[in-house]
C-alpha cells in the first residue's frame, strides 16, 4: 500500500484488486490536484498489471464518496491567474477519460455524497454501486459553472430528458433513486458494503462476468426501499416535454405553461441559477449527446477555461462557499443578456492549449 505525503488518497493492492480510497473525510473527500496526480498513474499501472483484475474506488469516513472538486481552491487560483486552474481541469478530465476507457473492470462504491467531480471519478466506470445513503447531484449551475467531468456525455444519455433536468436544476437524487435514474448500475444496503468489497477482493483471477455476478447477487438481496417507485416517475412526462426545448427561454416558458406545482418549483430553482451557466449547460448537453466521451471532455475543457476567466464562477463560489450569503449577483443578470456571441466564445477552440487526450 502507498499513500501520498498528505495521506489524502490511499492506493493499495488487496487480493485481486487495486483499491483507491479518497481520504479527506473532513472535506467530504473533495478532489484536489494532489489526489488526481496520485490516482492517474496508479490507475494506468493497474490497468497494465496482469495480477490486477479489478479496480475499486471508495471514500473514507462514511459520509461522502466524493463531494466534488475542491473548487474553492481553484477559484482562488483562477482569480490570481495561477496555472493551477488550467492544470486541475486538464488533469481531472484526463482521469475521467482514463476511467471511461479503462480496460479493467472498475467498481465505484458511491456511498454517501457523490457530486460533481465525485461523479466524474465514478460514473464513467463500468460498475457503480449505490446505497440508501447515496446522494447524487450535479449542482454546478448554482455556482456559475456547468456539469463538467463528462456530464455532457452521460447526462443526455439518461432516460428521456432526465439528464437535462438534473443538469439545469441541480436536483438531488437519494438512495435507490440513484440506481433508478441509471447513475448507478447496482444498489446494495450499506451494511453489506464491507462484505461486498471483501467478496470482490477474494475472487480468484475473476472475469468481468464473475465480478458482475457478485454485484448482481448483492443487488438482488438488497432490501431497503425495494418497492419504492422512482421519485421522478410521476413527473417524467412533464420533464420530457418541458425540457425537450432547444433554448433555456423555451424550457422556462414550457414550465410556466405547465403550471403544476412541480413545474413551478423547478422554475423557481432555475431562476436562481447563473443565466450564463444555464445556456452553456443546455448547449453542452445538446452537443454532447452525439459526441464521444473524449470529444465531450475536450469541449468541457474549453468551457472550464472560459468560466475561469469569467465573472459568474468566482461570484458563485463566493456566495455559496465563502461568504455563504447564498445571493450571488450574476453578470449578465438575465438570460436575454447572454447573447449567442457570448455563448459561442465559451465553446471556441483553445488551439494549442486544447485538452489532449
Amino acid at each position: 500500500m502507498h499513500m501520498d505525503a498528505a495521506g489524502e488518497v490511499l492506493l493499495e493492492r488487496r487480493g485481486c484488486a487495486g483499491v483507491i480510497t479518497l481520504n479527506r473525510p473532513k472535506f467530504l473527500n473533495a478532489l484536489n490536484l494532489n489526489m488526481i496526480r496520485h490516482i492517474y498513474p496508479q490507475l494506468k499501472n493497474w490497468e497494465q498489471d496482469p495480477e490486477t483484475f479489478l479496480i475499486i474506488i471508495k471514500g473514507a469516513g462514511g459520509k461522502a464518496f466524493c463531494s466534488g472538486g475542491d473548487i474553492r481552491v481553484i477559484s482562488e487560483a483562477g482569480r490570481a491567474n495561477q496555472k493551477i486552474a488550467q492544470d486541475f481541469f486538464r488533469e481531472e478530465y484526463r482521469l475521467n477519460n482514463a476511467i471511461g476507457s479503462c480496460q479493467k473492470p472498475y467498481v465505484a462504491l458511491i456511498h454517501g455524497i457523490t457530486m460533481g467531480g465525485g461523479v466524474g471519478v465514478s460514473v464513467h466506470g463500468q460498475f457503480r454501486v449505490a446505497t440508501e445513503k447515496s446522494l447524487f447531484a450535479m449542482p454546478e449551475t448554482a455556482i456559475g459553472l456547468f456539469p463538467d467531468v463528462g456530464g455532457g456525455y452521460f447526462l443526455p444519455r439518461l432516460q428521456g430528458k432526465l439528464g437535462y433536468f438534473l443538469a439545469l436544476t441541480g436536483f438531488r437524487l437519494k438512495g435507490r433513486d440513484v440506481y433508478a435514474a441509471g447513475i448507478a448500475t447496482h444498489f446494495v444496503d450499506s451494511e453489506k458494503l464491507g462484505m461486498l468489497e471483501e467478496d470482490l477482493i477474494a475472487l480468484k483471477s475473476p472475469s468481468k462476468e464473475n465480478i458482475a455476478d457478485v454485484l448482481e447477487a448483492y443487488h438482488t438481496k438488497s432490501k431497503i426501499d425495494q418497492d419504492k417507485s422512482f421519485i421522478l416517475e410521476e413527473h417524467m412526462d412533464k420533464i420530457n416535454s418541458c425540457f425537450s426545448a432547444n433554448t433555456v427561454e423555451q424550457i422556462i416558458e414550457n414550465l410556466q405553461q405547465d403550471g403544476s406545482s412541480f413545474a413551478l418549483e423547478q422554475l423557481k430553482v432555475i431562476n436562481k441559477m447563473s443565466p450564463t451557466s444555464l445556456k452553456i449547460t443546455l448547449r453542452q448537453l445538446m452537443e454532447g449527446s452525439s459526441k464521444t466521451l473524449q470529444e465531450v471532455l475536450i469541449m468541457e475543457y474549453r468551457l472550464s477555461q472560459a468560466c475561469m476567466g469569467g465573472h459568474d464562477f468566482h461570484e458563485g463560489v463566493r456566495a455559496v462557499l465563502i461568504d455563504k450569503d447564498q445571493s450571488p449577483k450574476w453578470k449578465p443578470a438575465n438570460l436575454k443578456e447572454v447573447t449567442e456571441e457570448d455563448l459561442n466564445s465559451y465553446f471556441k477552440s483553445l488551439a494549442s492549449n486544447d485538452l489532449k487526450l
